[in-house]
């Protein structure tokens, strides 16, 4: 089976750490959610794509243990120094979810426009492909939002995928800089109207809309921020459902 329709997952929720330290990653409630989204036939089959973060050997340990200590099928997908995968097109089409990582967003969407990728995952998520990232992991899939994948301080990314017709901000109360760098892009107009989470939250999409908010940590918000009539930003909390452990 598939997902019911267009799914994607866009969230600040990383991987939890283990009782081994900092080298055991461990996938909280919001990865099990993913996977129930996607309702797969057998065994879940699952691609890590890590292109933000340059594709780092030990990155890829840590998330293939720790999604498969959710019985997941896991691959990966590496763009360096060449693709490991053959048929790319095939073999993304054939999975349940597609988890993308954190990193440079503008390194990722120049990476995958260069190797089409998307294109592809644009076929996937329409073709009930559950797609789930973490900060540039989730960016990536609005028209825009901001990045310090050029340092510090905050850039815009205006040029998004755009599955999704919104911005995107995660880590809104982990970075000092989020926060008012993505209330005065949108604002200025810079950036459209669109969603910020804290760190530990999601948003679900299905299809192009919103339909709830997620948080593996308690006390942590969403916000739909849009511009005002006198052209200051606008900030409404939605508050997240909780996903128990």
């Amino acid at each position: 089976m598939a997902a019911s329709q267009p799914t994607i997952l866009a969230t600040s929720i990383g991987f939890n750490q283990g009782p081994a330290g900092e080298e055991e990653w461990l996938a909280g409630p919001a990865y099990r959610l993913a996977v129930e989204l996607a309702r797969p036939r057998a065994e879940p089959r699952t691609c890590i794509i890590g292109t933000a973060s340059g594709d780092p050997a030990h990155s890829l340990v840590r998330t293939y243990s720790a999604l498969g200590r959710l019985g997941m099928v896991v691959t990966h997908l590496s763009l360096f120094p060449q693709p490991n995968i053959r048929d790319v097109p095939g073999h993304l089409l054939a999975q349940d979810l597609i988890w993308v990582s954190g990193g440079s967003t503008p390194n990722l969407l120049a990476l995958w426009r260069l190797h089409g990728l998307d294109q592809i995952l644009r076929r996937c998520w329409e073709g009930g492909v559950v797609l789930m990232g973490c900060s540039a992991g989730s960016v990536c899939w609005h028209l825009g939002g901001t990045t310090d994948g050029f340092g510090l301080p905050l850039r815009p990314v205006t040029d998004g995928l755009g599955f999704l017709p919104y911005s995107n901000s995660p880590h809104y109360d982990a970075e000092p800089e989020r926060r008012p760098k993505f209330l005065e892009l949108v604002a200025s107009g810079e950036l459209p109207a669109g969603y910020a989470t804290d760190n530990g939250v999601g948003l679900l999409y299905k299809g192009t809309e919103m339909v709830e908010a997620v948080t593996e940590l308690e006390g942590r918000h969403a916000y739909w921020v849009s511009r005002g009539a006198d052209g200051g930003a606008c900030e409404e909390v939605i508050d997240p459902r909780y996903l128990a452990p």
